[in-house]
């Protein structure tokens, strides 16, 4: 504000003493969010003190981040960035050939209007002759009409004509409306103001320089795409990596050379600071307001999305429906289907929020037109949970081991501690507190017949399997920066110019993949591997199979270990199909509990003229209550996992060939209880 009003009293020194310098964008490093600018001005230094305005900048420049390079043995006095509000605005080339039109309407109806007085007068003078000559002469009859006939035929003549001119003006004049409009529409558009650098130098002698002047801007990013081709079954897959670059930073990039980097200037890098926990006692009725540790997404927000859409689920896969999505800071927003599909067209905002009850709201950045959401649940509205993601660690430990114990039938003199599983190894004595918060990626509770079927007698009261945290993928990708070849030109009107980054060859291995518990689709599915090396961020994916477009998919590497998986769609060749037997009895009851027993068949039909390999999936739920007890599993020889009660089948089928299975089980519980299977 200082060096405004200061310029404001003082206009002359807006241009210092040696006038503006015209400079150029001669490189742009575009981020994820923002951009580096490069300028280079060629101008001589006189020996002495100058100061020189560089004109023509962005007026969304961040100041603390203008950098000068190519100054030789010239010193730098004093620098300031400033918007000018009093620069009289460019001509507009729409303006000025508005108002060329307009001069040419002008002058045509001008002409016209001659026109038409012209043949005004010519009426005037006949009508006039007329009344003269019957006034002074005698005709006998048939020079009347003679006469007569000249005087009719000329000034119907001269009215057609003048008729015909005004509908001509009355058309030129509704155009010369709407361009006048329109001319005053673009008259009234708001001033684009430009920024302004003035650098005060001093020089000892006369100095030729090539400056450099860097900074960065707000308004600019890009967004990862990637197009994905695959021939046939078992050819490698063709991956070419582009970007959709934006820039609406007040100035247009003319035919400069661009970088990408998957950098991000503007996220938060501070580093945390944590202090000392001192404690104390509280009265019992204070409300424990421990903080816990941001969720971190490393996602960012695409401002090409126009609508998205998704299906939500729970962490089993289960879909959700009725989940509430809504744009953050705004009323607008949807809910899931049966079937936990949602579609939601986007207008303003950056982030999705999803809430469902008992499960966590989740908030994520609008980073793609195809958002699949798997919700968690929330241990603090749901008594019987898996607990995943950071937490504090004494206040789960300390709830989640009270309710195993109180379950137990022990004496206080018995030893009701739970097995502490740690990364995979039981370790004795573990206490609340022999891990902070930070160090527990994740929380899992098990129970009664399903703890000791694993761990053992030593599981009797009941097992706390901790998973540390490891090393997040995000913080192993190192910042990395693509050079783009040929120059760009970007107007600042935020439109989107597409520019390939790199076209590679990835090794695949392909599978069929159902799961007719959740979607009742067989689904291609490509396996990549060494796709690390490529520096991938999360994108959309064209995703193109034998030649025809298959659909859109996610990448997201930032939740792929080892291998990245890719749905190229669905094969309608093959179909599935899962039977709920009708010969088992249900609800039957023994005692003080009821017995339901399940039962399905499996069926498998490929219609392909081709063998093909299928991971056919389904599951076995999983008990965390004692009195509910899941028995009798039989799973057909397939892979079976306990923990997570997951079956797979691994199935060779050949052409026109049809491939069945079949698993079952039993669940007990007390009769004066319900439970969802």
């Amino acid at each position: 504000m200082r060096n405004l009003f200061f310029a404001l009293l003082c206009p002359f020194l807006i241009f210092g003493s040696n006038g503006p310098v015209p400079s150029k964008i001669k490189h742009v490093t575009v981020y994820l969010s923002g951009a580096q600018i490069t300028r280079t001005a060629t101008f001589k230094v006189p020996k002495g003190s100058s100061e020189f305005t560089f004109t023509g900048l962005s007026t969304g420049i961040d100041e603390s981040s203008i950098q000068i390079s190519g100054l030789q043995s010239v010193s730098i006095l004093s620098m300031a960035y400033n918007i000018n509000y009093l620069e009289k605005k460019l001509d507009n080339p729409d303006i000025t050939t508005l108002e060329n039109l307009l001069v040419g309407y002008k002058s045509n109806i001008s002409l016209l209007q001659n026109k038409i007085a012209g043949l005004a007068e010519e009426e005037l003078v006949i009508t006039s002759n007329r009344q003269l000559n019957t006034a002074e002469n005698s005709f006998d009859l048939e020079k009347v009409k003679q006469i007569s006939t000249y005087y009719r035929q000329r000034i119907t003549a001269i009215r057609d004509t003048m008729f015909k001119i005004n509908q001509q003006m009355a058309s030129i004049n509704e155009i010369v409306t709407a361009t006048q409009n329109q001319l005053s529409e673009l008259k009234g558009r708001p001033q684009e103001f430009k920024g302004e650098l003035t650098i005060k130098f001093d020089a000892d002698n006369d100095a030729f320089l090539n400056l450099n002047i860097s900074y960065t801007v707000a308004e600019a990013g890009w967004v990862p795409t990637y197009d994905i081709k695959s021939k046939q079954l078992n050819a490698p897959l063709n991956l070419t990596y582009k970007a959709q670059v934006y820039q609406n930073t007040g100035t247009d990039w003319e035919n400069v050379s661009i970088s990408l980097s998957t950098g991000n200037p503007n996220r938060h890098s501070v580093k945390p600071s944590l202090e000392t926990k001192y404690l104390n006692f509280i009265a019992r009725n204070t409300r424990n307001t421990a903080s816990r540790a941001a969720k971190r997404y490393p996602y960012s927000y695409n401002p090409t999305v126009k609508k998205v859409t998704g299906i939500v689920t729970d962490a089993s896969g289960q879909p959700l429906p009725g989940c509430a999505i809504v744009i953050k800071g705004t009323s607008i927003g949807t809910q899931t289907d049966f079937h936990g599909y949602y579609t939601l067209p986007i207008k303003n905002g950056e982030e999705l929020v999803f809430s469902y009850i008992g499960f966590s709201t989740e908030s994520v950045p609008i980073y793609s037109s195809v958002m699949n959401i798997k919700m968690e649940e929330d241990a603090q509205t749901l008594e019987e949970v898996v607990i995943m993601g950071y937490s504090e660690t004494s206040s789960i430990l300390k709830g989640r081991v009270s309710g195993i114990q109180d379950n137990g039938h022990s004496s206080k003199s018995e030893d009701i501690s739970p097995l502490y599983i740690i990364d995979g190894v039981p370790v004795e004595g573990f206490q609340e507190g022999d891990l902070a918060e930070d160090e527990i990626a994740s929380l899992e509770i098990l129970k009664g017949d399903q703890a000791t079927a694993i761990y053992g007698n030593k599981a009797s009261n009941g097992v706390v399997v901790i998973t540390t945290v490891t090393s997040n993928p995000m913080d192993e990708m190192t910042n990395s920066k693509f050079v783009i070849k040929k120059p760009y030109s970007l107007k600042s009107n935020g439109d989107i110019t597409t520019i390939e980054i790199n076209s590679f060859t990835l090794e695949a291995t392909y599978e069929y993949l159902a799961a007719p518990l959740i979607n009742e689709n067989v689904f291609l599915v490509a396996k990549l591997k060494e796709w690390e090396k490529y520096h991938m961020l999360p994108g959309e994916a064209n995703l193109y199979f034998e030649g025809t477009f298959a659909g859109k998919t996610v990448i997201d590497p930032y939740t792929v270990s080892k291998e990245l998986n890719l749905s190229l769609g669905i094969d309608p060749q093959i179909t599935v199909s899962r039977t709920l037997k009708n010969d088992f009895k249900n609800k039957s009851f023994i005692g003080n509990n009821k017995i339901i027993d399940k039962a399905y068949d499996l069926e498998v039909k490929n219609n392909k003229s081709t063998p093909i390999a299928l991971r056919l999936m389904d599951r076995v739920p999983i008990s965390q209550n004692k009195e509910i007890k899941v028995e009798e599993i039989n799973t057909n020889e397939a892979k079976y996992d306990p923990i997570k009660g997951i079956i797979t089948w691994n199935l060779n089928i050949g052409s026109n060939d049809t491939a069945k299975t079949k698993f079952s089980y039993q669940v007990k519980y007390p009769r004066h209880k319900s439970i969802s299977l």
